[in-house]
């Protein structure tokens, strides 16, 4: 078509004359009920009995188009903002209202279709030739297809900005969710109704290790997980962790990163969730924690957070009661260290010792004569064995990190 009505600088319409906007302008109320009736009668959206508010806003657009369709054409260079703009907030309003842009679009086609029968029951009084004919046919589609993309660009303006306006209610959310103290459930309720977020019986908070880029990370996400990915330590609230296939699909959106998920707890204290989640993930990154993985759920790492919960403690306790080995070598610290701990594991059995660490009994014996020796009685009390075997633990994490005892 733009071989029939386009000229060399590409735009048909300078091709179309002039004078056919004087034709066209004593007959553009009655067109304007024409498109009006077969819009509403083929559109059923746009068929509203009784509602004389939306029929005016419908009129409305219609003459519009009309009217400015017809000064395009006594005048290409005509400035089209007008009723781009115009298109442009109908978009936005129908994005706002929750609707789609289908009934709009076809609507415009319905409109151009009795726009064109009508030019074309008119060509024959004007004497129309087929290149003319052709040059307003394609006019025709250009101006719907203009009013088209500037629907969509209303529609796509407002449909963002509600998004991104969700976004930032949500990582309000989650900023309200890991308050320390925590807020009150009637805060959590009225920003939770603002943020679309059903309020779950139970979450989980995730700390996510390092920076990510959220567009990589969401899409593998349930809609009702609230992220942050922007925070110092990157930040998940995963709803409902133990319903039926949450942990799979937890694994699965975050597989390929070094993650720690915090222990299942109510909606209020999911603060306390993330800060073992964070603490977990901490331990992870020394390397007291295995990754795996790379998913590490706290309440399989309890007695390891016991332990570090409070590193000083457990330092000033090892001092305490393995002060009988302190003036020992190191080599032999660590073999009766080692020793003395598969010995507690093992409820005290030499030949269970002697498997666990891969050495004849006849050594463990030994071994456990010089334990004796050093320790003497201490070695009977159930509470100081019970000491022994929290320092002991420690002992091999720290040794693990290279830090001495």
């Amino acid at each position: 078509m733009a071989d029939q009505g386009s000229t060399a600088d590409g735009s048909p319409w300078v091709d179309v004359p002039r004078e056919l906007a004087d034709h066209m302008r004593p007959h553009l109320d009655e067109v304007a009920d024409a498109m009006m009736q077969e819009i509403q009668t083929r559109v059923r959206e746009y068929d509203r009995p009784g509602d004389g508010f939306y029929s005016e806003t419908l009129r409305l657009a219609v003459e519009r188009v009309l009217h400015y369709f017809v000064e395009r054409v006594a005048d290409p260079g005509h400035d089209p903002s007008a009723v781009t703009d115009f298109f442009r907030a109908i978009g936005r309003g129908e994005a706002g209202e929750g609707r789609s842009l289908d009934a709009m679009q076809t609507a415009m086609r319905v409109g151009g279709m009795v726009a064109w029968r009508r030019i074309a029951e008119g060509a024959d009084a004007l004497h129309a030739s087929p290149r003319m004919l052709g040059a307003v046919g394609e006019v025709l589609m250009q101006f719907q297809d203009e009013l088209a993309a500037a629907a969509v660009e209303g529609y796509s303006q407002a449909k963002a900005a509600v998004a991104g306006e969700m976004q930032r209610r949500r990582k309000r959310l989650l900023d309200l969710l890991l308050a320390d103290p925590p807020a009150a459930p009637e805060a959590i309720a009225d920003l939770a109704a603002a943020a679309h977020w059903p309020v779950p019986r139970t979450v989980a908070a995730v700390a996510l290790d390092g920076p990510h880029r959220e567009a990589a990370l969401r899409p593998a996400f349930p809609p009702d997980v609230l992220a942050d990915l922007t925070r110092r330590t990157p930040s998940l609230i995963i709803p409902d962790p133990d319903g039926p296939g949450r942990a799979k699909i937890v694994d699965r959106a975050l597989s390929g990163t070094l993650a720690a998920v915090g222990p299942t707890v109510p909606v209020v204290e999911a603060a306390r969730s993330s800060q073992w989640a964070g603490k977990t993930l901490h331990l992870v990154q020394r390397g007291v924690i295995e990754p795996g993985d790379g998913v590490i759920r706290c309440v399989e790492h309890m007695s390891t957070l016991i332990l570090f919960q409070d590193e000083e403690l457990v330092t000033a306790l090892a001092d305490l009661r393995l002060a009988p080995l302190a003036h020992l070598r190191t080599s032999q610290q660590d073999r009766l260290a080692e020793t003395l701990l598969a010995w507690l594991q093992s409820g005290r059995n030499a030949n269970e010792v002697a498997m666990r660490l891969h050495v004849h009994p006849q050594t463990v014996r030994y071994r456990l004569r010089q334990l004796e020796e050093l320790f003497g009685d201490q070695l009977l009390d159930p509470d100081l064995r019970f000491d022994l075997e929290i320092v002991l633990r420690a002992r091999i994490y720290c040794s693990a990190l290279g830090v001495g005892r």
